[in-house]
């Protein structure tokens, strides 16, 4: 009987995806496996997988061990030894098996290295040994190249990020940079990440991964605070500083100022601290600001499970809730109160609007103080080369600076937080009341809570069916 045995092809790049690589490995070692007179049973193919990468998981790889170990395949061809193993501990997985079933056959293209023998083995860890060392040296060159564009402020290659042409990774997209724009105020006006990741979710924006049905929350968050957005070069994440301490630039159009892209990660980086009073996700305007009238417990938003699109029923109420630790003797239909405080609370900012004209600073006062700490800290790197000052020296007077270039940086991004966040919020007045409804609930309340600390909702009685407007009794700033 024929000894079954399984193929096994791996290449660690497919730029293509075309698979042309594994196909010519599957063809010759088809062949040698029929000189051998072996029945190729099953192939194992790991396309565009790395051997080297520690962290790296050859599904197929792990599959033929598995099947080796079980007896279902008598043995293995390969085309060469390093496209089975680049790592000396896969090899030494592989070598048990041999240990534990003298009898398996193995057979490589290019060289004659059987497993099954003691030489056969020890030549084989040499050969792999001298793989790994060529997989690292290949390495450490590519991550020098890198490494080395980075510092000239160019791109690295690969697909491009979104805000960016896919067949010109250096011009702008302008419907992608439209959206980040839009997504970026939304942040500085109250609303979650998690709502912008569904509505591009529907549209179909963010470049969401093949085959995946929801956009990851941390990915729409990387879009948004990507310092490529302000044209910083990066490496390993990290934003890059050049040889004068400032961040390398790189060769592509930005999409924001400096200014708009330090507020927004200062949103975020705030939001994500979990500070008492944060707006959690909501579903309805007034969950959390509107009150019972009896017992002064907050009241939820509560879905009517009989409305259809298109019925006259109401599509949702609000309850004062047992449940809740309320008093259960208050409700009322939601869509003409939210319509009541939303005009309310529109007219109340459209006349403070009209009447306010304080003017708001539109620079940051301390630039200049900025700018002359980050040359002192120049002067310090430089005088420590030209040998003016000992290193001694430079680590007794660097870290004070730094300090003092951190805070001051700090403090500027906060400020364009305030500034941006208050531009964000501050066109509500000029909102119709369709308008405002059309925007996400977090910001609807922001704007509610712009004018209003609560709403008391008063018992209607019995039999009482018409909406009456003086039950629901705002409470303002």
């Amino acid at each position: 009987m024929a000894r079954r045995v399984g193929i096994y092809t791996r290449i660690s790049r497919d730029d293509e995806g075309d698979a042309l690589g594994v196909a010519r490995q599957q063809r010759d070692c088809e062949r040698l496996a029929d000189l051998r007179s072996w029945q190729a049973v099953k192939v194992y193919e790991d396309n565009d997988v790395s051997a080297y990468k520690r962290h790296v998981v050859r599904e197929q790889f792990e599959l033929m061990l598995s099947d080796l170990s079980a007896g279902l395949i008598d043995g293995i061809v390969a085309y060469d030894l390093d496209r089975l193993a680049r790592q000396p501990r896969d090899l030494e997985r592989l070598i048990e098996v041999f240990d534990e079933r003298p009898r398996l056959e193995f057979a490589t293209v290019t060289n004659d290295v059987n497993l099954g023998t003691p030489d056969g083995r020890t030549m084989s860890r040499i050969m792999v040994a001298f793989a790994n060392k060529s997989s690292h040296d290949a390495s450490r060159r590519i991550k020098r190249k890198h490494l080395d564009l980075a510092q000239q402020g160019k791109d690295s290659g690969g697909p491009a990020p979104y805000g960016w042409l896919k067949e010109n990774r250096s011009k702008v997209d302008p419907q992608a940079a439209a959206a980040i724009r839009d997504a970026q105020r939304d942040i500085l006006a109250g609303v979650r990440i998690g709502t912008i990741r569904t509505r591009w979710q529907e549209q179909g924006l963010g470049n969401p991964r093949a085959g995946t049905k929801r956009m990851a929350h941390h990915h729409v968050e990387h879009i948004l605070t990507n310092p490529r957005l302000v044209g910083y070069r990066t490496y390993h994440g990290e934003i890059l500083n050049g040889e004068d301490g400032q961040p390398v630039m790189g060769e592509w159009e930005p999409i924001n100022t400096l200014e708009e892209w330090e507020a927004v990660c200062a949103a975020v980086a705030e939001r994500k601290q979990k500070h008492p009073g944060h707006l959690l996700a909501r579903k309805y305007m007034l969950s959390g600001i509107a009150r019972c009238g009896l017992c002064k417990s907050k009241i939820r938003g509560q879905t009517n499970q009989r409305w259809e699109p298109g019925s006259k029923a109401t599509k949702f109420t609000y309850r004062c809730s047992v449940v809740n630790g309320g008093c259960g003797k208050v409700g009322r239909v939601g869509e003409p109160v939210d319509r009541l405080i939303a005009q309310l609370a529109l007219e109340e900012q459209r006349s403070r609007a009209a009447v306010t004209t304080v003017p708001i600073e539109q620079r940051w006062s301390r630039d200049a103080e900025l700018e002359q700490v980050n040359e002192d800290i120049i002067q310090l790197v430089n005088a420590e080369r030209s040998k003016q000052i000992t290193v001694t020296t430079l680590l007794q007077l660097l870290p004070g600076k730094e300090r003092e270039r951190d805070e001051l940086k700090l403090e500027r991004a906060r400020f364009y937080k305030e500034l941006k966040q208050s531009e964000a919020k501050g066109d509500a007045a000029n909102l119709t009341l369709d308008e405002f409804f059309d925007l996400p609930i977090e910001r609807q309340q922001e704007i509610v809570l712009h004018s209003l600390s609560a709403v008391i909702i008063h018992p209607a009685g019995r039999g009482k069916r018409k909406f009456d407007p003086s039950l629901i009794e705002p409470v303002w700033r």
